[in-house]
């Protein structure tokens, strides 16, 4: 009996796109999302195909599925197993509406319980690597080699399938490893074709998207940099927008396009807090005010900031200090500036489907800032302080902006630039934040990045870095003993950040910035390497 869709409390529900963020395209592909960790992974592999893709709650119904009219929908994995009471369960009738559909483990479970099969706990289940035996090489399966690996996380099966479906697949422990109702387009598959482990899985994908669902390569970063120049235009009109720029990718990226989009009337805003790593407040106002002809406001506020964190030691209370004071400045020089009817923000899509909970103007019916999401990631601003807001990247991943950005003509060394965290060198300083302990970081720090780049080894890390500890070790130097400070290096090596591994640098590279830290940075005798990954430790030491 096929069942009814259940209203549960849903832990996963705001890490969903609201149906009002859903792009006016109709060259896209939809995914629902029941909670799995790859639903995001699902999104960026199809826009890999140059194909637009959207991540939408699984409680979209069909009545709303067919007017946004996506040329496929993918029903996403999930931690759930189908038989359990309060398993999330999508509208039956969006099997019913001529839409091709992809179920991806969970979601092919699913499927095959709303349409009349049966799923019941596998006598063994699977999990990691297997090898996918084909039966139906056509449709979802054309071109992908029998026996190639796959990426299986599941403990449940499908013992029955409803009627008019077919197995395409198999593998040793699960008899329905890919499933299709070809006449109706329908397909499940019981891995996870996302991932890199699957051999195959993007030749799948691809297959889903361009011959099943018949969609064309529309969605490149020229297209979406005129859409969002007529866009931007559109909405602000002859208003000024204020834009906070931190430096890294995202801001200058957001920079550089609204720039483009209405030349003088976005301000641009540097608040020095005295954190950056050396050289880069001059040469990022240098950069965009000399060369690129983009003003920014340059805020000295080195002074103010340190007096904040001056012997705080906590790093949670110092992380606060920091964002505390930000709003301050911020505050206070947005009302010198301005004013200002809008505020830019580089809010990109893992933030909308993480986050659904938006703020609109009861009058106006338009998104407003209660928070700023500035280069610290910290607090929030004022209630009272309100700006409409100017998101034009809240569509792309991170890997699109940085196209994004080589499209505008934004700097490679801004566009590869590693990661750099809001507070910056202060919580690469374990303990009090001082004048003193800035320099030697700092003069560390640019050893580490001028040697890597030196090698032409910068690029091979997601991020390589100095820590200066709140210690002092005896050494000897110049035949003297000397009473010191370590350094630590760290360097990462990532896909996105949520996971990492510690980076096997030669030794010869270690080597040459241990000498170069011990020789130039005056405060210093010793230099370890940290072999930690994420988990357990973290990238950055607090």
């Amino acid at each position: 009996m096929v069942q009814t869709p259940t209203q549960p409390s849903s832990t996963h529900e705001n890490s969903t796109a609201n149906l009002s963020e859903v792009s006016s395209n109709r060259q896209m592909l939809v995914i629902l999302d029941f909670g799995s960790q790859y639903s995001e992974l699902i999104a960026r592999r199809i826009r890999e195909t140059q194909v637009y893709s959207e991540v939408l709650s699984y409680r979209t119904t069909a009545e709303q599925l067919r007017q946004i009219a996506p040329k496929g929908i993918i029903l996403s994995g999930g931690p759930n197993s189908v038989y359990d009471e309060y398993a999330p369960q999508c509208d039956p009738e969006i099997f019913h509406l001529g839409i091709p559909i992809l179920g991806v483990c969970y979601g092919m479970q699913l499927m095959v319980q709303q349409l009349g099969g049966d799923v019941e706990r596998a006598k063994y289940g699977e999990y990691g690597k297997a090898s996918l035996h084909i039966d139906d090489p056509t449709d979802l399966l054309t071109n992908v080699e029998s026996g190639s690996t796959m990426w299986m996380s599941h403990g449940d099966s499908c013992t029955k399938l409803p009627e008019g479906f077919s197995i395409l697949a198999h593998t040793d422990n699960t008899p329905c490893a890919a499933i299709a109702h070809h006449e109706k387009q329908l397909f499940g598959v019981q891995f996870h074709p996302e991932v890199v482990h699957s051999v195959g899985g993007i030749a799948m994908i691809r297959n889903f998207v361009y011959h099943i669902c018949e969609c064309e390569p529309t969605w490149t970063m020229d297209a979406f940099v005129e859409d969002s120049i007529r866009e931007i235009r559109a909405q602000v009109g002859e208003k000024r927008v204020l834009l906070a720029l931190s430096g890294g990718v995202d801001s200058s990226t957001l920079a550089f396009l609204l720039h483009k989009a209405i030349g003088d009337q976005v301000t641009c805003m540097f608040i020095d807090q005295g954190f950056m790593r050396k050289g880069e407040p001059e040469r990022l106002v240098d950069l965009f005010d000399k060369k690129f002809h983009i003003a920014v406001q340059y805020i000295n506020a080195r002074e103010r900031f340190l007096e904040k964190v001056k012997g705080i030691i906590d790093p949670e209370k110092k992380r606060r200090r920091i964002g505390h004071e930000f709003i301050q400045v911020f505050e206070e020089e947005s009302s010198r500036l301005g004013p200002f009817d809008y505020l830019a923000q580089g809010t990109l899509y893992p933030d909308v489907i993480e986050s659904a909970d938006t703020n609109v103007d009861p009058k106006t019916g338009e998104r407003v800032a209660v928070k700023i999401k500035s280069h610290h990631n910290v607090g929030g601003l004022p209630k009272n302080l309100r700006f409409k807001l100017v998101e034009p990247l809240r569509k792309l991943f991170k890997d699109e902006v940085r196209n994004v950005g080589r499209s505008i003509g934004l700097p490679e060394e801004i566009v590869r630039r590693h990661p750099f965290p809001g507070p910056g060198l202060a919580i690469r300083i374990i303990g009090e934040v001082t004048s003193e302990r800035l320099n030697i970081l700092r003069d560390a720090d640019f050893v580490v990045r001028d040697e890597i780049s030196k090698q032409g080894v910068y690029h091979d890390y997601w991020q390589a870095f100095a820590v200066l500890l709140p210690i002092r070790s005896v050494g000897v130097m110049g035949d003297k003993r000397t009473y010191a400070h370590p350094v630590v290096l760290r360097f990462i090596t990532s896909e996105d950040g949520m996971t990492a591994d510690w980076a096997r640098v030669p030794y010869d590279l270690l080597e040459i910035i241990s000498n170069r830290i011990v020789n130039e940075v005056k405060g210093v005798n010793r230099v370890v390497y940290d072999i930690t990954s994420k988990p357990p430790g973290t990238i950055e030491w607090e």
